[in-house]
């Protein structure tokens, strides 16, 4: 397995996921550079590692624990693209899934782009506002 997709299955494992968000400086440059899209507009914002790992932990307070599945992966030397399948975890509450895929840039051992993608409409049509 390459370096940069062991790093990504490690960072998804452990940080997305919200298991270990202590360990974000591990996988995060200062700042990693995120470029999203919604509603077809594309836009970059700069995060540093602590404000990933505060918007994972707001995922976690509002909707608890939740698994984390890595559907596919695939890495071309320092680039990793991952599709991923987020399910809350909630006793008595309706399920919240989530779909979404990113393509990873690894400089020096850690992420310092991203450009992700996720499926806002299927967040929305469960009645979710999600601004990751």
């Amino acid at each position: 397995m390459s370096e940069p997709k062991k790093i990504i299955i490690d960072f998804l494992n452990q940080i997305r996921s919200g298991r270990s968000l202590e360990r974000v400086r591990h996988f995060l440059h200062d700042p990693v550079i995120a470029h999203q899209i919604q509603s077809e507009l594309e836009y970059s914002v700069e995060r540093s590692p602590e404000d990933y790992a505060s918007h994972i932990q707001e995922m976690l307070d509002e909707y608890g624990q939740f698994s984390l599945e890595i559907q596919e992966i695939l890495a071309e030397e320092n680039k990793v693209y991952v599709r991923w399948k987020q399910v809350s975890n909630i006793p008595d509450t309706k399920k919240i899934t989530e779909i979404a895929s990113a393509v990873y840039l690894i400089r020096n051992g850690k992420i310092s782009e991203y450009w992700i993608q996720i499926d806002r409409k299927g967040l929305e049509l469960q009645g979710v506002v999600d601004d990751s």
